[in-house]
C-alpha cells in the first residue's frame, strides 16, 4: 500500500545532508504531497469527521470554552496569527482533513466567524482526559463530556435538518453514520498520573482508563457511529516537559535521552488500546476500527531525527532556558513573567521546522506533518473492518 510514498522516503537521507532549512520544508512538502496522492488513489473518503481528543488535535476547543486567546507566536507559521491551536502551525489532524479533502474541523464550542459544521466538528480540548476531571484538571472536558458534547450536537443538527433550518452549517442525517470518529486521547491520564502516582500505580489504572474510553464509545455506536478512527498515545517520556520534570537523575533515561517510565506506561496503555480495539470489532461486527500506532511513528522520528531533516529532537522551539530542553514550567511559549525579579519571556527558535517539538509539549508543525504522512502510507494502522462495508483504508 501507498509505495510510491515508501519508496520516495527510502532515499530522504541520502538527499537531506547537503539541504538548508527552507530546501529541507520544501522537500517535506513534496513528500507529504506524495502521500496525499496515495492516500486519495484508495477509497479515503468521509462526508464528516468527528474529532475527540486533546491537545494533540484541539484546534481552538479549550481557548474557546475557557475563555482565552492563545498567545503568538503559536500559528506562526500557516495561519500567521494564533488559531487556537497550540502549535506552530497545523496539527495532525489538519493534515489528515487534507488528505480527505475536507476542511479543517471547527472546534465546537467556537461560536465566532459563522463556523460551518457540515462536514464534521472538533470536541477535542487541550489537557482533556479519558476519566473524568478532578478539581485539578485543566480541562473539565473529558471523554464522557465530549461524548455528551456529541450526542446534543447530533440531536439539534437532526432538529435543524427535520426543521429545514440552516441546513448548510450542520451535517446530514446520513453524515453521523457515514463520517469518521476519530480519537486521540489517553496522554494527559498517564503523563499527568506521574506527578502523584507510582509507575505501578498507573499500571493497575490503565483497566479503568479503558473501560470509560469503551462506555464513551458504546454510546457513540448506539447512536450510529460505525467507522472508529483511533490513534494510541505517543512516547510521552520524551517530550521535554517530561524530561525537565522526571528526568534530573540520568539513570532514569534512556538511550534516546527519554524518561523511561512514562514510556513503559506508555506502551503498556497501548498494548490495551490495541486489545480493546479487537474487542470492539468482536462486538460491533458491522463496525470500521483502525487503530493507528502512532507511538512507534513518533518515537521512531526523534531517534532518527537527522534523517529526517531535523536538528533537534528533544529541545523545545518555543521555551526558555536554553538547551538542553529549552523548558522552564514557569513560563509557557509566548508569554513572559517577572521570576526572582527579572522579567522573562518564552520565545519562539528562528526555524521551528528543524525541531520535533514546538513547546515542551506539544509538537512543531513539521513533526505533525511528518507523523501524518507515516499514517498516510497505512504502513502503521490495523483495520479490522465491518461485514458490510468496503475497506476504507
Amino acid at each position: 500500500m501507498f509505495s510510491a510514498c515508501n519508496t520516495y522516503r527510502e532515499h530522504v537521507h541520502k538527499v537531506r545532508v547537503s539541504m538548508d532549512s527552507k530546501n529541507v520544508v520544501a522537500f517535506r512538502v513534496v513528500t507529504f504531497c506524495l502521500c496525499l496522492a496515495a492516500a486519495n488513489s484508495v477509497d479515503f473518503s468521509y462526508p464528516a469527521v468527528f474529532n475527540f481528543g486533546d491537545s494533540n488535535s484541539d484546534t481552538g476547543e479549550l481557548a474557546a470554552a475557557m475563555g482565552f486567546l492563545v498567545a503568538p507566536p503559536n500559528g506562526q507559521n500557516y495561519f500567521i496569527t494564533p488559531s487556537g491551536r497550540f502549535c506552530d502551525g497545523r496539527l495532525i489532524v489538519d493534515f489528515l482533513m487534507d488528505a480527505m479533502k475536507l476542511p479543517f474541523l471547527n472546534a465546537y464550542m467556537d461560536s465566532v466567524g459563522l463556523p460551518n459544521f457540515q462536514r464534521g466538528c472538533n470536541f477535542a480540548p487541550a489537557g482533556s482526559t479519558i476519566l473524568p476531571a478532578t478539581a485539578a484538571s485543566i480541562s473539565p472536558f473529558s471523554f464522557g463530556v465530549q461524548v455528551s458534547q456529541f450526542l446534543r450536537f447530533r440531536a439539534l443538527s437532526l432538529q435543524l435538518l427535520q426543521e429545514k433550518k440552516f441546513d448548510q452549517y450542520v451535517p446530514t442525517e446520513d453524515s453521523f453514520e457515514k463520517g469518521l470518529y476519530m480519537f486521540d486521547i489517553g496522554q494527559n491520564d498517564l503523563a499527568g498520573a506521574f506527578y502523584s502516582k507510582t509507575l505501578d500505580q498507573i499500571l493497575a489504572s490503565i483497566q479503568a482508563i479503558l473501560l470509560e474510553f469503551e462506555t464513551g464509545i458504546k454510546k457513540l455506536y448506539d447512536h450510529g457511529a460505525r467507522n472508529f478512527w483511533i490513534h494510541n498515545t505517543g512516547p510521552l517520556g520524551c517530550l521535554p516537559q517530561v524530561v525537565a520534570k522526571f528526568g534530573t537523575n540520568p539513570s532514569t533515561l534512556d538511550e534516546l535521552g527519554c524518561v523511561s517510565s512514562p514510556n513503559q506506561a506508555a506502551k503498556a496503555f497501548n498494548v490495551q488500546l490495541q486489545a480493546f480495539c479487537s474487542k470492539l470489532k468482536g462486538q460491533y461486527p458491522d463496525a470500521n476500527v483502525t487503530h493507528v500506532d502512532i507511538f512507534t511513528i513518533k518515537l521512531n522520528l526523534i531517534a532518527n531525527y537527522s534523517r529526517y531533516g531535523f536538528k533537534q529532537s528533544l529541545m523545545a522551539c518555543c521555551g526558555y532556558g536554553g538547551p538542553p530542553l529549552n523548558f522552564d514550567s514557569r513560563v509557557s511559549c509566548g508569554l513572559t513573567k517577572i521570576l526572582n525579579g527579572t522579567e522573562i519571556t518564552a520565545k519562539s527558535c528562528k526555524d521551528s521546522s528543524v525541531y520535533v517539538n514546538w513547546d515542551g509539549t506539544h509538537y512543531t508543525e513539521a513533526a505533525n506533518q511528518h507523523v501524518a504522512s507515516q499514517i498516510l502510507t497505512g504502513n502503521y494502522s490495523s483495520t479490522l473492518l465491518g461485514d458490510k462495508t468496503p475497506f476504507l483504508l
